[in-house]
């Protein structure tokens, strides 16, 4: 089973997406802040990881950047999820080390797109 990583710490996005992602058949690992998505990530080593950026004790700009140094761990496809919206946001997402970006309020059927291409799966279903 595919396993994504939601780092998120609003409690209504986390529920949302975790629910709408595992009716899809994904496995979904959670984490609340930015150093405890690394040390997830770390044990159980995801399929991908949707970032959120705005994150409490280490955000997620960070968070990415350390898991992009770490050549065991570069490899996982990361999608920033983030309320920041304004021009220069998705290429600062990227620079960050994000492979992809999605904005808040998350539009769902493009974010599994995202996530199929990232993947390289096809999903089935109806869409959301």
């Amino acid at each position: 089973m595919t396993k994504i990583l939601l780092i998120e710490d609003n409690e209504m996005n986390l529920d949302m997406l975790t629910r709408r992602l595992e009716r899809r058949g994904f496995e979904i690992l959670v984490a609340v802040d930015g150093a405890q998505g690394i040390e997830v990530v770390k044990q159980e080593m995801p399929d991908l990881i949707l970032m959120d950026m705005s994150l409490p004790v280490m955000d997620g700009w960070e968070a990415t950047r350390r898991l992009k140094a770490d050549p065991k761990l570069r490899h996982i496809p990361i999608i920033a999820l983030t309320a920041h919206a304004i021009a220069g946001d998705r290429e600062r997402c990227l620079a960050a080390g994000c492979d992809e970006y999605e904005s808040k309020p998350v539009k769902f059927p493009r974010l599994l797109e995202k996530i199929q291409l990232m993947l390289g799966i096809e999903l089935q279903g109806g869409d959301e």
